[in-house]
């Protein structure tokens, strides 16, 4: 093999092994790199030169993001695109900027994975979302090839990379989208968790009526003081022990990059995002009566039982940001929550923004007397476990021990995402695999806490026997 083609072709090869469902991450410098960068974004101006003269490109604060925003900018430019930089933005900023602008956009984040970590989301113009299925698998092909054989021939003209600073207009989009006017006045701690909600969060909430007590505010890739995930409960601890030492009304947590909420209530008690959904839901209902409304499988029962109580059409949807945004497009559903607190809006470009989600909470407890415990309590119906992981040799041979547990109490199978088994007295459990980590995720749902355990322990023992 020819000593310069053998790089190119392992190249093409890292890259195929990181393109995800609905966007590319992977390990910084050995999947990851400059090249590969480079190939993609030549490989994506491509792609959508026919339909925009230009690309927003957008990164976090990750140590190795800039440097792989620049080598997008210049596999783009290279191309004859123009780029849109943004610079620093969380990714709900980036699909303001598609949205607003009517253009194709790139975000550089690994989201809440370690600091070894980076990752590329991509939208069309107008934050339509790309997933392998719509267009990504062409722009992974194409910059598969340009490794593999060496790049395109130059082109006539080259792109110019334009800076521009959304933050401002970012922040009063989403402030106008929510009547926060009536808000009684609210402490709130903010974990960013050195992310980017460092950043947007002062811009955001610093208009309104609340006393902001940050945490981990400085922007700072290695995520030094925990990881930027608050999906897992050990990442909540430092916000919970805030709340309750400062007596604040709610705690707030970002993920890496921003684009997910999650609510803490005055007693450091998580709230379940499903009790988040149904409250911004019924909101967004209020002001659009009758629409949709949109909540993945792993969502609580309670959402859909209360989204039709209150005339809207409930629609059950597969897990991903992908599937969200296309069903939102194809119902013309006005919002939708995920279990992993994704929220999306049809004012904000079907795009998902945690900053809307927490704006809407705020404004719906700043409205009324009661304290966010008691507020949220009608909207958790029934006991959840939140998402549990296992890491299993053999995941057919899950499965089959699933459908026979199944099979032998009458249950009802739905494979619409995974394995979803729903017993006849309307508890339930799915179970999924990663997208992104070799991982089989659990979760379950049932009336009460006891019922709930029992089922996850004899669950759990099937999944890891």
């Amino acid at each position: 093999m020819d000593a310069e083609v053998a790089p190119g072709r392992a190249a093409a090869a890292a890259l195929a092994a990181i393109v995800k469902a609905y966007d590319i991450r992977g390990l910084v410098d050995t999947q990851l790199t400059p090249e590969v960068v480079h190939a993609v974004g030549i490989a994506f101006a491509e792609d959508i030169a026919a339909e925009s003269p230009a690309v927003v490109v957008a990164h976090d604060m990750r140590d190795s993001s800039p440097a792989l925003a620049r080598a997008m900018a210049d596999g783009i430019t290279a191309a004859g695109i123009d780029v849109i930089h943004v610079g620093l933005a969380s990714t709900d900023l980036m699909y303001f900027a598609s949205g607003s602008l009517d253009l194709p956009g790139v975000m550089f984040t690994a989201s809440h994975n370690p600091a070894r970590y980076n990752g590329i989301k991509f939208c069309r113009a107008g934050a339509v979302p790309m997933s392998l299925a719509a267009g990504l698998d062409r722009v992974r092909d194409r910059a598969m090839e340009l490794l593999s054989h060496g790049g395109p021939q130059p082109t006539e003209r080259r792109g110019t990379v334009q800076r521009r600073d959304l933050l401002a207009a970012y922040a009063e989009r989403v402030r106008a989208m929510v009547d926060t006017s009536s808000m009684r006045p609210l402490k709130v701690v903010v974990d960013a968790g050195n992310g980017m909600a460092g950043m947007t969060a002062p811009e955001v909430l610093g208009a309104l009526p609340v006393t902001l007590v940050p945490l981990y505010f400085e922007l700072d890739g290695t995520f030094p003081n925990h990881e930027a995930n608050p999906l897992d409960p050990a990442n909540l601890v430092d916000l919970q022990a805030e709340v309750l030492r400062v007596g604040a009304d709610i705690g707030l947590a970002f993920d890496g990059d921003a684009d997910r909420c999650f609510v803490v209530d005055e007693r450091g008690r998580p709230v379940s995002a499903s009790a988040i959904t149904a409250l911004v839901a019924l909101r967004e209902l209020q002001r659009v009566p009758g629409s949709a409304v949109l909540y993945n499988l792993i969502t609580s029962r309670a959402v859909p039982e209360m989204v039709a109580a209150a005339g809207g059409t409930p629609v059950r949807t597969r897990v991903g940001h992908s599937y969200i945004k296309a069903e939102m497009a194809s119902t013309g559903a006005v919002f939708g929550g995920e279990h992993s607190a994704h929220y999306y809006f049809a004012d904000f470009f079907r795009a998902d923004t945690g900053m809307v989600a927490a704006l809407h909470v705020l404004a719906a407890l700043g409205g009324q007397d009661r304290p966010l415990s008691e507020f949220v309590a009608q909207y958790a119906r029934y006991s959840q476990s939140g998402e549990i992981n296992s890491t299993v040799a053999d995941p057919a041979a899950v499965t089959a021990r699933l459908r026979d547990w199944a099979a032998e109490r009458g249950a009802v199978i739905d494979e619409l995402d995974g394995l979803t088994i729903t017993l006849p007295g309307g508890d339930w459990f799915n179970v999924r695999a990663s997208n992104t980590e070799p991982l089989l995720r659990l979760n379950v749902e049932a009336a009460d806490e006891p019922a709930m355990t029992a089922l996850r322990d004899e669950i759990l023992a099937l999944i890891r026997a």
